[in-house]
């Protein structure tokens, strides 16, 4: 008879965790789309920024000025460069 119990359970406790999770339908058809995935939180402000900075280090790599300070225009110290290669002053 624990058997026959079981089975009676167990559709149960598989109904109702498939309810809670796939519970998208509060969920705005946008927000959903725009979950954050098994990676976690992904910070695109700081990805942003950080490949615009790339650019700018091509950039200034193709016009010649990437070893200069766009401030002062001295020359940036290869230890400051190897450190960070997107420096823009030394």
């Amino acid at each position: 008879m624990s058997d026959a119990v079981d089975e009676q359970t167990d559709p149960d406790q598989t109904d109702r965790s498939d309810a809670t999770s796939s519970d998208d339908s509060s969920m705005p058809a946008e927000a959903a789309e725009h979950e954050p995935t098994e990676l976690g939180d992904i910070d695109v402000v700081g990805i942003e920024a950080d490949l615009d900075g790339v650019q700018a280090a091509l950039t200034r790599l193709a016009d010649g000025t990437y070893w200069t300070d766009e401030v002062s225009g001295e020359p940036i110290p290869a230890e400051v460069l190897a450190t960070d290669p997107l420096a823009r002053r030394a």
